[in-house]
């Protein structure tokens, strides 16, 4: 039987990928909200869904739907960083399983809050950890797991994506909305570090700008070189000289290990995922919401020690 499922902030980047896996699962999207009513992207998927400006409404609406005996089974959550865990909690109150996008939430406490939502809702809370079903990284994580143990690795990892001056108007570009770009961008690679090489260690700040960070981390089997950037100027040379706008490469022991591929379909793997009982939850993500948070409240060190060499570049 399909599932019934209701969005918030389906005028974001990322909302029509969740609508895509929705579709891709067999299950029905029945309403939607957001403050804006650019969402002319509804109509590829579910142009029967209601919608919603106001949340107040939409909140009336899902109610009355579930005193009639039609709720929904999930709320999908595609706002603003800082409004997740509370709109985590509307779903939870509704009586609906939540799959939200990442981050989960900005700081590791709003994690233990929810936790204490569950326990009272008996419902559940899903993140998009998407990198965690890609079949690369699965592959590449059970060759890790087969390794001789007590071996620590050299990774070098760049992930680059350029963005306009929109990007510092919005939401985004407000660290206390978005957690910065660590957070905003990088959550998903902090994850996948923590799920392939363990517990951090140490975590060391060179850099860390409105448009860039860089920093070490030291993982139970690695040590991490890493730069994220959303200034296209810090794009090697040939990746611009091609046109493209991003740019990701990850280094193991000198090794590079291509991922670059194969993304489009993530969300719908990471529904059916949950869709199945396998989805990840709450305490799979609290690794990288603690990292993230820590790199947003450490002062940067400088251009001193182990730096990535990007980061004194652009």
């Amino acid at each position: 039987m399909n599932k019934r499922f209701a969005l918030i902030g389906a005028g974001g980047y990322v909302a029509p990928r969740h609508m895509k896996a929705i579709q891709e699962t067999q299950n029905l999207l029945v309403a939607a909200l957001d403050r804006h009513d650019s969402v002319g992207i509804m109509d590829a998927y579910f142009p029967a869904a209601d919608f919603f400006t106001e949340f107040e409404r939409f909140d009336r609406h899902l109610y009355k739907q579930r005193s009639r005996g039609i709720g929904i089974e999930y709320l999908s959550v595609c706002s603003p960083n800082y409004l997740h865990d509370a709109h985590i909690r509307f779903g939870l109150r509704l009586g609906s399983d939540v799959i939200c996008e990442k981050p989960l939430v900005l700081n590791p406490w709003n994690i233990d809050a929810l936790r204490e939502m569950e326990d009272e809702t008996g419902k559940k809370v899903y993140n998009i950890l998407q990198l965690r079903v890609h079949p690369k990284v699965i592959e590449l994580r059970n060759s890790l797991m087969n390794a001789p143990t007590g071996k620590k690795h050299e990774v070098d990892l760049v992930y680059i994506t350029s963005r306009g001056k929109w990007y510092h108007t919005s939401w985004k570009g407000d660290i206390s909305k978005s957690g910065g770009i660590a957070t905003n961008i990088g959550v998903h690679f902090y994850d996948l570090l923590g799920w392939l090489f363990g517990k951090v260690l140490q975590n060391i700040v060179h850099l860390h700008e409105a448009d860039r960070v860089a920093g070490y981390l030291e993982y139970e089997q690695a040590r991490v070189r890493y730069f994220l950037s959303i200034d296209e100027h810090t794009l090697p040379e040939a990746v611009r000289a091609s046109g493209k706008r991003t740019y990701r490469r990850m280094e193991i022991d000198g090794s590079e290990f291509e991922f670059s591929e194969g993304f489009t379909d993530l969300h719908t793997v990471s529904y059916r995922e949950i869709l199945e009982g396998r989805g990840f939850g709450l305490e799979e993500a609290r690794a990288c919401i603690q990292t993230v948070h820590d790199i947003r409240n450490m002062k940067p060190i400088g251009l001193k020690g182990d730096v990535h060499p990007l980061a004194t570049t652009g």
